[in-house]
């Protein structure tokens, strides 16, 4: 009976919550997906690619590559012109499952917050301030 209990409850263990790795990205580009209405392509920065560890190895710039991953997004309908979102910090689920969208890989999901109704209506992207970096964890 207990069990059952949990099983409709909405609620995640800490456990299930340390899995979920949300990362700082800063948005590079913004484009509408075409032929749909509410989707947008992201070119999201998440910083530098994690090091490899093998001993020896090393890249030509010497700081490493950028993580740059494309994020598929259902908010087209909140940015008419989605070159608003260039240059914007935003929160990100960055180790999600990579998902086909529209023939498109998504690499992560853009985090957002929504509700009311009518003229009461709001969206808002989780956004930083300007000072953090691309890759930043949360913690």
């Amino acid at each position: 009976m207990l069990n059952e209990k949990k099983e409709n409850n909405m609620t995640i263990s800490l456990e299930d919550f340390k899995k979920i790795d949300i990362k700082i990205g800063e948005i590079l580009s913004a484009e509408k997906v075409p032929e749909t209405d509410k989707l947008l392509k992201l070119a999201v920065d998440f910083g530098l690619k994690p090091q490899s560890g093998l001993l020896g190895q090393s890249t030509s710039s010497g700081l490493g590559d950028r993580d740059i991953r494309q994020i598929i997004s259902g908010i087209s309908t909140f940015f008419p012109d989605p070159q608003v979102l260039v240059g914007k910090k935003c929160a990100f689920v960055a180790n999600l499952e990579p998902r086909i969208i529209k023939g498109l890989e998504s690499q992560g999901m853009i985090l957002a917050v929504s509700g009311g109704e009518g003229s009461g209506q709001f969206f808002s992207l989780l956004e930083s301030s300007p000072n953090v970096s691309p890759g930043v964890s949360a913690k």
